[in-house]
């Protein structure tokens, strides 16, 4: 399109038809640039126009603000550095040089995954940037989010919650929990647990209190995903593939005792690929000798597991599940293309995310006329055949754990609106509901949806069953409800609602080696609490009622931490 301006008036022509808005205040006509050159030339008119607070661009009408962040000093050069919101959903880093050039960008895609531009010159510096950017970040989201915390008490009693410690012990009525520096110090009935001398009190009379929950399967894109989790209740994430720069940065601002930044606890499995048509971001290794390399630099960052993704070879899959093992990690991932589930936890991993690798053994597809597999069919189960009792087997005699992530494939086999079945969609920023809400399926779309949905039901069924530990997990999914989705589609498998809130608490510390930490409501742990309006034994619909998240000892209100990022609470 092209653009004229009169007045304040401003035409659009775009494909030869004209539109007329009105802009009001300080505004920018973006053009036909690509994302670098529009936001240079944005730059320079902000900087040209006595940077003003606010401003709307034209033709979204979007609101725009930008504010100075830290500089950095990249080969010499003074690199400006700022931090945009208005124009996609969350926040834009970037860095201007002297003479108004865009040195970099580091942003997100369409779908809300890692971009980053950098001009050639600094090509060199990308991860120096991108590190740059998370703290600029995440020190613009704590002013947003300011008003989400209560101020921060050196002791804290939670006193009258009816306490559900997902342990299995019964519940306790009118109950106590003390949290002194972060930590859980004292738990149980109020009439035998003693609140110390000058501590804050949170009256949860009424609500329920169990453990902050896990999201087991996190892919933590940008910063604003903190506030998102702990609106949700999610007090910790295993972040299971990211850039090494962004990640490490996050866990180190987020782990920080000085001033930790605001979102969960995060533990990390450092991602490993090989090459191949779906290969995955620039952590790959295509020798056995490569993967240890990689290894080593994951463990040294912090990491306690390692991913692996979809291309890696199967003599690299056995040296990166030696070179962990030996190093006190344990290793997660896909199972290769090529391999087989079986073949993957028999060459040293650990634990499998996705139900998708599993679901071949529990199902057959439908023969076509010419023998060939006919994938518009629903799939025919097969829930007593040798190839299924070959997995159980290995899975048991192994110990795998895994987060089957399945309500992230609901969002593609339904044939109901999104909306009656999570009902998250309709809060969500318009960015996110217009990329994730797709239509239900119709005709025989809609049979081989319900086909496939049920085969997953019918294979979570029968792996928790036999006693596979399953961690509950989302893959991003619909940010912040996904979690409840799943343990609610657990439920629907055959779990209890005890057994749910299990595998998003107790079970996945476990999982990650961290159970001394986390997991429970016992002397010791974090002091991570959620307090419920109702009752989730009752009814797992009921973690969705989130009254307040206690992250170490902070006390969160979920509806400003919600509006802090655009979601409707």
């Amino acid at each position: 399109f092209r653009s004229t301006v009169s007045g304040k008036d401003v035409t659009i022509v775009r494909n030869g038809k004209s539109e007329t808005q009105t802009a009001s205040g300080a505004w920018f006509i973006t053009d036909g640039y690509s994302p670098t050159a529009m936001q240079e030339q944005m730059m320079r008119w902000w900087l040209s126009h006595g940077k003003p607070k606010d401003f709307a661009v034209y033709p979204s009408k979007a609101k725009v603000r930008i504010e100075p962040a830290e500089d950095l000093n990249v080969a010499g050069m003074p690199a400006h550095g700022y931090t945009v919101s208005g124009l996609i959903w969350g926040q834009e880093s970037l860095w201007m040089d002297d003479s108004q050039n865009l040195m970099a960008l580091v942003s997100t895609d369409a779908e809300f995954d890692h971009f980053e531009a950098v001009r050639q010159a600094y090509e060199t510096h990308l991860q120096m940037f991108i590190a740059g950017a998370v703290k600029a970040e995440l020190a613009a989201l704590a002013k947003l989010t300011a008003t989400s915390r209560m101020a921060p008490a050196t002791k804290l009693a939670i006193v009258g919650a009816t306490l559900e410690d997902s342990t299995g012990a019964a519940p306790v009525k009118d109950s106590v929990i003390v949290i002194e520096a972060g930590r859980i110090t004292a738990v149980g009935p109020r009439g035998q647990t003693k609140i110390p001398q000058g501590a804050t009190i949170l009256d949860a009379s009424g609500k329920y209190a169990l453990p902050g929950l896990w999201d087991m399967h996190a892919h933590y894109e940008q910063v604003e995903w903190g506030p998102i989790y702990l609106a949700a209740g999610v007090t910790s994430v295993r972040d299971v593939g990211n850039e090494f720069e962004f990640i490490r940065t996050l866990h180190d601002e987020l782990d920080s005792k000085d001033n930790a930044a605001i979102g969960p606890h995060l533990e990390f499995a450092g991602v490993i690929d090989g090459l191949g048509p779906i290969s995955l971001g620039v952590t790959t290794a295509e020798t056995p000798e490569q993967a240890v390399q990689w290894v080593e630099k994951y463990k040294k960052a912090g990491a306690k597991q390692i991913k692996i993704y979809s291309s890696v070879k199967p003599e690299v899959v056995r040296a990166i599940t030696e070179a962990a093992h030996a190093r006190g990690m344990t290793v997660t991932g896909h199972i290769p293309e090529g391999m087989t589930a079986i073949e993957g936890v028999n060459d040293g991993m650990d634990q499998i995310n996705h139900i998708s690798y599993e679901l071949p053994y529990f199902t057959r597809p439908v023969s076509a006329a010419d023998g060939k597999s006919d994938y518009t069919k629903p799939p025919i189960l097969d829930l007593s055949g040798p190839r299924m009792r070959d997995l159980v087997s290995t899975l048991q005699s192994h110990h795998t754990v895994l987060d089957p992530t399945a309500a992230l494939y609901q969002l593609f086999l339904h044939s109901k609106p999104l909306e009656e079945l999570e009902p998250g969609i309709t809060h969500l920023p318009p960015q996110w509901r217009e990329a994730l809400d797709s239509p239900p399926a119709t005709g025989e779309r809609a049979a081989l949806a319900d086909g496939r949905w049920q085969a997953i039901i019918a294979s979570l069924r029968l792996l928790h069953t036999a006693g596979i530990t399953i961690v509950a997990g989302t893959d991003q999914g619909i940010p912040g409800y996904s979690l409840h989705r799943e343990l609610e589609v657990y439920v629907e498998a055959g779990f209890t609602p005890l057994e749910a809130l299990q595998a998003a608490t107790i079970e996945a510390a476990r999982a990650l080696g961290v159970e001394k930490e986390s997991g429970s409501l016992e002397v010791g742990k974090r002091g991570d609490v959620l307090l419920l309006n109702a009752d989730p034994l009752a009814d797992i619909h009921n973690t969705r009622a989130v009254w307040r998240t206690v992250s170490q000892g902070a006390v969160y209100d979920p509806a400003p931490l919600w509006q802090s990022v655009g979601f409707l609470p």
